[in-house]
């Protein structure tokens, strides 16, 4: 079976009505936004009558001050809620990596570098450290052999052994 593919042309306007689709949610979301707040204040926020005697403006403060403690309450509350809430979605999302098993490998340079310049790209550029590889090596003495074989004429050597795997001599000795 072969999929056919879709046209350039049919992907684009596949794409600008999902486009235009998105943005009129978009739109009409912030409209709904917008009449949720306006109601929300008509209905906790009566209108601001202010009084003219002192007392009574006094007793006016009183009373914001009381629904200004216990509208920071309840915002310090949610704002509690929603960390944990955020916390949990994070850990969830580690989660669902894990299980996955899925990570994405980044495409590595080649770079050309020192065994330097590696520690200190690695340890920082506080450390100093110099990769002297042959500091490092165990000191071997070399043993000089002093044994120089005398070197004769070896056409004379190679007469005196010749025959009977070099044993004719012992033979022509004793005769």
């Amino acid at each position: 079976m072969s999929e056919k593919k879709m046209t350039s042309s049919r992907r684009h306007h596949l794409k600008s009505l999902v486009l235009s689709i998105a943005f009129n949610l978009l739109d009409a979301e912030a409209k709904q936004v917008v009449i949720d707040k306006e109601t929300y204040m008509s209905e906790h926020c009566p209108p601001l009558s202010l009084p003219g005697s002192q007392q009574e403006l006094q007793e006016l403060c009183r009373k914001l001050h009381q629904q200004i403690d216990t509208i920071d309450e309840e915002r310090y509350d949610l704002e509690g809620k929603v960390s944990k809430a955020n916390k949990e979605i994070e850990d969830l999302k580690l989660k669902v990596v894990d299980l996955i098993g899925k990570f994405k490998k980044p495409a590595l340079k080649k770079v050309r570098m020192s065994a330097d310049q590696m520690l200190g790209a690695l340890l920082g550029s506080k450390h100093k450290v110099s990769m002297d590889l042959r500091a490092n090596l165990k000191q071997v003495k070399k043993e000089v052999k002093e044994e120089v074989e005398q070197v004769g004429d070896w056409r004379k050597n190679v007469e005196d052994k010749a025959g009977m795997g070099g044993r004719k001599k012992m033979f022509e000795s004793e005769a």
